[in-house]
């Protein structure tokens, strides 16, 4: 059977960028979860778990940039709604060979929160690059990538899961 082919929402009939218009969509409770991870040796990471990094406190500076990002994310990804989020977090979990960032936001409203998430996520990383930069300027960003999200039409999406 042949797939269907998806109509681009954010084009118009003219193939001009616009966006989408939700207003008929009921809401409903949305959330979202993503991650970013960053490459780090070891010797940066010593300094970032002992506290020795020039810049201070590297994780919770993350943390906030990617909390603080995600409210913000309309204003970097042009065709993005503004929504009041409800509920935003991030986690940094660092392992041996990096830094894990965990971003998760939730809304009720007319559409998702998938590039709130991700937004969160990338900042965070981004923010601790910009931490380790003066001690590590190879250190890598290698994965932003959604989780998981819920609600709405389209429902329930798990990285790796087929509904």
């Amino acid at each position: 059977m042949p797939e269907k082919k998806a109509k681009l929402t954010h084009l118009d009939d003219e193939g001009r960028a616009r966006m989408v218009d939700v207003s008929e969509k009921a809401p409903t409770s949305r959330r979202a979860t993503a991650e970013s991870f960053i490459r780090l040796s070891r010797p940066t990471m010593k300094l970032l778990l002992d506290g020795k990094l020039p810049k201070g406190n590297a994780l919770e500076t993350a943390r906030l940039a990617g909390i603080m990002a995600a409210k913000r994310t309309p204003e970097l990804i042009p065709l993005c709604h503004p929504l009041l989020l409800s509920h935003v977090d991030v986690e940094a979990a660092p392992l041996k060979d990096g830094v894990r960032f965990l971003a998760s936001v939730a809304c009720s409203g007319n559409t998702g929160v998938e590039m709130e998430a991700l937004t969160a996520a990338s900042v965070a990383a981004l923010t601790l690059y910009d931490m380790v930069k003066a001690v590590e300027k190879g250190a890598t960003i290698e994965t932003v990538r959604l989780l998981e999200k819920s609600g709405g039409k389209s429902g329930l999406y798990k990285l790796g899961v087929r509904s």
